[in-house]
């Protein structure tokens, strides 16, 4: 039985943390969010959870230093300095950042690797999302997790080839190019598919999630395993043993 420490509690991930902080037989410790700092309880903790906002991330990974605690963070739209205040962390306690807590992303990841590595650059990649009208990040950080394990599989860099928001006349499309399409709308909890477009024919890898509670179990299940690790960067392809 573990102690979670809960940032951004009031929240719909939040709230579907809780339960599956129960569901797995742990406890919840403590539920902080906006106003609320972690830092007085985090070492009552065995392990904190991030899903609160991005201008709070270094705050939160602070606590977790300071207490000596792993922390898991999916808090989405984070930037590049975001991903340095992580592996700064990391020097310190184990880290484990994704943007999807979901077993079946991860391994959906794992696959969209495989395939651009082994198609090869004729092959077109066209990442497409959809979630509800409440989204406020787009591309959704799961697109991005998906692209960049595309860009990982060709040897590339996502941000050096990155073709989003696509409108008027954008003339061909830029050749080696990792596609992004973003759908907003109704109470859809996350849609992801990667299209490769070869000549003649098309892959799709896709993946639907009907609950949030997918992404708060995978998030339990991660901090239960962060417990156990020394300091350092992980991911869920570490939880999963990818």
């Amino acid at each position: 039985m573990l102690q979670f420490g809960v940032i951004g509690h009031k929240g719909r991930m939040g709230q579907a943390l809780e339960a599956a902080i129960a569901d797995a037989g742990h406890v919840l410790c403590v539920g902080v969010d906006a106003g609320g700092s972690i830092g007085p309880y985090a070492s009552q903790c065995d392990v904190l959870v991030d899903f609160s906002a991005p201008d709070a991330l270094a705050a939160n990974l602070g606590a977790a230093r300071v207490a000596g605690k792993p922390i898991v963070v999916g808090t989405t739209g984070l930037e590049e300095q975001h991903f340095v205040m992580l592996a700064e962390a990391a020097r310190a306690v184990p880290v484990l950042q994704s943007g999807n807590f979901s077993l079946g992303v991860t391994l959906m990841a794992h696959l969209v690797r495989e395939a651009a590595a082994r198609l090869g650059p004729d092959w077109d990649i066209e990442v497409l999302e959809m979630h509800h009208r409440m989204k406020v990040d787009a591309p959704s950080g799961t697109a991005k997790l998906l692209g960049e394990a595309a860009a990982a599989g060709r040897g590339i860099v996502l941000g050096d080839n990155m073709e989003s928001g696509r409108h008027g006349m954008t003339g061909a499309r830029a050749e080696g190019a990792i596609g992004f399409a973003t759908l907003r709308g109704g109470t859809v909890a996350g849609e992801h598919s990667v299209i490769f477009a070869g000549s003649e024919e098309r892959l799709t890898l896709s993946h639907s999630a009907e609950n949030r509670m997918i992404f708060a179990r995978g998030a339990v299940r991660a901090g239960a395993w962060l417990t156990g690790q020394s300091a350092g960067r992980y991911t869920m392809n570490d939880v999963l043993g990818l």
